[in-house]
């Protein structure tokens, strides 16, 4: 066995020698994409990582080397990585200098974090949309569920946190009360994190994402789909939560890719983005509803990915 393993030893260290080093920066504001970085690091090129948030810095101490300031690295780098949205104005400056961008673009983030605007980009490319509703205002969003009863979801919209973003309120009242004494009873807390949000029109079905990497020309195959798992217990009970896990699987270009992530392939390339990009959706007997975009890695299904491509990252 001992011959084995240092056969393997040596294979990869052979493999390693051939292979040409690339300098990967990693940009984040919470250190969410330290394992990838570490993968990376692991076959053997060279990493640098930037976290924003104080909270942040100390996550993967004595795993990845921290910089104070990622622009001191910008000439350093061959490859920059933006692991969240936020960084979209940024990432366009350099893609126009040349530099190699992983994630992020003025666009792509404008999908994800203003709800209105990527729920109107998806239904004017043609997807099959749930009636939705924005808001700015607490008391506003109040009312309308007054004079409109119905099923509603309360989404946050615009950026928040990381801690902020898994908040979800799913009604189960036809007439929306338990939506509406939510919003009345919690409106002082929600609005000083959450300025913005979206009250959608509430589909039953399966909750299913599709997701594929762009390589800013064309989704690369195969596409990967993947189930989130949000509620607190097994069984699918519980309260909501940002995420609890995640069963995904590879397939080629399927259904639920070609009728909505697909769609977006001119627009994606026309906004020059390079990454990793995800829809989620509820699907049933009547159509495919895309709810929202994805314009980053998501967390954990990055982690859940790398454990299932066996080529070098």
């Amino acid at each position: 066995m001992n011959n084995i393993a240092n056969g393997q030893n040596e294979k990869n260290s052979a493999a390693a020698a051939t292979k040409e080093i690339k300098k990967f920066l990693f940009i984040s504001w919470e250190s969410l994409s330290g394992d990838l970085a570490w993968q990376i690091k692991k076959e053997g090129h060279e990493v640098k990582v930037y976290v924003k948030n104080e909270d942040d810095k100390d996550v993967y101490d004595g795993f990845l080397e921290k910089i104070p300031d990622w622009k001191s690295s910008v000439d350093w780098a061959d490859v920059i990585v933006f692991d969240d949205v936020g960084f979209g104005k940024e990432a366009d400056e350099l893609r126009k200098k040349g530099k190699l961008i992983v994630g992020g673009s003025a666009y792509t983030d404008k999908l994800e974090e203003d709800r209105e605007f990527g729920q109107s980009e998806m239904k004017r490319v043609g997807m099959l949309t749930l009636p939705h509703w924005d808001f700015s205002d607490y008391d506003a969003g109040i009312k309308f569920i007054e004079e409109n009863p119905g099923r509603y979801v309360y989404k946050p919209s615009g950026f928040v946190p990381s801690d902020y973003k898994g908040i979800l309120f799913l009604g189960k009242d036809e007439d929306g009360k338990d939506i509406h004494e939510i919003l009345r009873s919690n409106k002082d807390v929600l609005k000083k994190k959450i300025k913005q949000f979206q009250l959608q029109k509430f589909a039953a079905g399966v909750e299913i994402a599709v997701g594929a990497f762009f390589n800013g020309n064309d989704f690369i195959y195969p596409i990967n789909v993947n189930f989130e798992h949000k509620k607190l217990f097994p069984g699918d009970i519980g309260p909501f939560t940002g995420e609890m896990g995640t069963l995904m699987y590879w397939s080629g270009p399927n259904t639920i890719f070609r009728t909505t992530l697909e769609k977006m392939r001119e627009d994606v390339k026309k906004s020059g983005y390079v990454g990793y990009i995800d829809i989620n959706c509820i699907a049933n007997a009547r159509g495919i509803y895309p709810l929202e975009y994805t314009c980053r890695f998501g967390y954990p299904t990055i982690s859940v990915q790398a454990e299932g491509v066996i080529s070098d990252w």
